[in-house]
């Protein structure tokens, strides 16, 4: 069994200073028990926890080490820029180079504004919508995540899932009355939402490809019919690329399915690991941003050259050749692994995978929306993490986050990993 003694005694310190001994509820494994671990180091496709543990990391701090944890070029080039200051409260070169990059990777993106994290990003890209078009309504999907500003945390996605809280207390019932679901894949539900409210929504907001309720692709023409019922209505069509920017390919995955969102949400990759987040759009939109515009933003750590540093090494290494492909054929290899898993053990579920994002579910032979997701086993998922753990992989504490692959991932790692997952899943039905 591997020692928890450590992790378990900072869990408990954690507990009189912190609330719910965490700084983002997921880590609390509140879905799965047992107290978490500590992580106290990272190098490639491991984490080494507080009690010395060694695991084949499928979180990858939720997205950014797709280089794998601590890739020499990003941590030498963070150290340089330590060494030059950790930040300024003036703008940098480096800002500028990021922009470039993103600009020049992205279509619709004739501008970039930096924030410091996704849920700035969402905040951001909504009050431009409400400037852009004068009104106050948006639609999001049930099940998506895009960050805890009051008007999106309304039927949210892995955490609120997790947790069994699809809502939050704290947001006023008139904010959250400007916030309309509708059900991911569904072209109807979006249809009755503009129908019933013609004149009154600003945006539509979508993950173009669902990873907070588990990896739900788009099915074939869903994006494409969003984009026009937005802009037939008069709304735009906000793209959350927090976690698909850059990992799927080299740029915008809602891009490579023939969209041209009028807003694009960035994070988690573009920062290499550190605190970032952005909006991109045309300049028609991204103007209206003060000090260009009307609509205030600001942020004293926007920008940091630290973050903007990591975020220019990690893209330098993603757009080297090959690097897309190699990330397909491994994702492809531990997919395969884990369908033949579930066969094997005449285990009821489904695997969906997107690029280098995977979930497995529990349950359901088939997920294509937030409701599919909740029909999902969350007991058999808890015996499955547990099991794993043991087996020294580690992956999130949810049946609603994805797993996410690594460059860093050999052949070796995910041959490890579907015997853990053939052993787990033996280990879960008590068989």
């Amino acid at each position: 069994m591997i020692s928890e003694r450590k992790s378990r005694a900072l869990f408990a310190r954690a507990q009189l200073r912190i609330p719910g001994a965490v700084n983002s509820p997921v880590r609390a494994w509140a879905a799965v028990g047992g107290a978490p671990l500590f992580a106290a180091r990272a190098t490639g496709a491991y984490l080494y926890d507080a009690d010395g543990n060694q695991f084949i990391d499928y979180v990858c701090s939720y997205g950014p080490a797709i280089a794998g944890h601590a890739h020499p070029a990003v941590v030498d080039a963070i150290a340089a820029q330590a060494r030059a200051g950790l930040g300024f409260g003036a703008s940098t070169e480096l800002e500028v180079e990021l922009a470039e990059i993103i600009t020049s990777a992205i279509g619709v993106a004739d501008k970039v504004r930096l924030v410091s994290s996704g849920t700035e990003a969402g905040m951001t890209a909504l009050r431009i919508a409400r400037a852009a078009t004068g009104r106050s309504c948006i639609i999001k999907f049930d099940g998506c995540y895009h960050g805890h500003s009051d008007s999106l945390l309304v039927r949210a996605g892995s955490g609120g899932m997790t947790l069994g809280l699809p809502d939050s207390a704290g947001v006023p019932a008139e904010l959250a009355a400007l916030t309309m679901v509708a059900t991911y894949n569904s072209i109807q539900s979006v249809e009755e939402l503009f129908r019933k409210n013609p004149g009154r929504i600003a945006a539509i907001i979508v993950e173009p490809i669902a990873a907070n309720m588990g990896v739900i692709p788009p099915e074939p023409g869903f994006l494409k019919t969003l984009e026009s019922l937005a802009h037939q209505n008069g709304a735009l069509l906000i793209c959350d690329e927090v976690i698909t920017g850059f990992r799927l390919s080299f740029g915008a995955a809602s891009e490579k399915t023939g969209l041209a969102p009028d807003l694009i949400m960035l994070g988690k990759i573009i920062g290499g690991g550190l605190p970032v987040g952005a909006v991109a759009g045309p300049s028609r939109y991204m103007d209206l941003l003060a000090p260009a515009g009307p609509v205030y933003q600001a942020g004293t750590l926007s920008g940091n050259p630290l973050s903007v540093r990591a975020g220019i090494e990690t893209l330098k290494l993603l757009k080297q050749p090959g690097v897309y492909e190699r990330l397909e054929v491994a994702s492809a290899r531990l997919e395969a692994g884990l369908r033949e898993a579930l066969l094997r053990h005449e285990e009821r579920g489904c695997v969906n995978r997107a690029g280098s994002l995977l979930t497995m579910f529990f349950g359901p032979s088939q997920v294509r929306n937030a409701e599919d997701a909740r029909s999902s086993s969350s007991s058999r998922f808890t015996r499955f993490f547990h099991a794993m753990l043991e087996s020294g992989i580690n992956i999130p504490p949810s049946q609603f986050e994805a797993l996410f692959v690594s460059l860093a991932h050999s052949d070796d790692d995910i041959d490890r990993t579907i015997v853990a997952v053939v052993n787990a899943l033996g280990a879960a039905s008590g068989g």
